[in-house]
């Protein structure tokens, strides 16, 4: 098990396990915030920057937590903000209620992880979900 700020990172895919995966994410982003007050960072490839909502939060808590590596993934969210290099292009899904905020969805790569990032009609980039690719 990795460490991850002397918490123990549960690998199952028991019910209790993906909780406690949920609440790391959250309590990683809890602090992510505090150290990044203005709750975004420069990406060099979109040469814009990408902003972190409880949006971000909730969907990738939600989304990650069904994975450990997805779980670990999200560790490195100061990494993939940074260093993401977009990859394609698509449209926001008509019946997903998170996404109707969004003119287009950019997917982002970075080593095996997958960052989707919502644009707003104002042009702003919202970090929306944090996943593990398959081996």
């Amino acid at each position: 098990n990795m460490e991850m700020n002397d918490i123990e990172i549960p690998a199952g895919n028991s019910r209790d396990e993906i909780k406690l995966r949920d609440k790391a994410i959250k309590d990683f982003y809890a602090s992510w915030n505090a150290e990044h007050p203005d709750k975004k960072m420069w990406n060099d490839d979109l040469q814009d920057y990408i902003h972190v909502r409880f949006l971000s939060i909730e969907e990738t808590s939600e989304k990650a937590a069904r994975q450990y590596e997805s779980t670990l993934a999200v560790f490195r969210l100061t990494e993939l903000l940074t260093k993401s290099k977009k990859v394609e292009e698509v449209e926001p899904k008509k019946g997903t209620k998170n996404q109707q905020k969004f003119v287009k969805i950019l997917i982002m790569r970075h080593d095996n992880i997958k960052m989707t990032v919502g644009v707003q009609k104002s042009g702003n980039k919202i970090q929306y979900c944090i996943t593990a690719l398959g081996e």
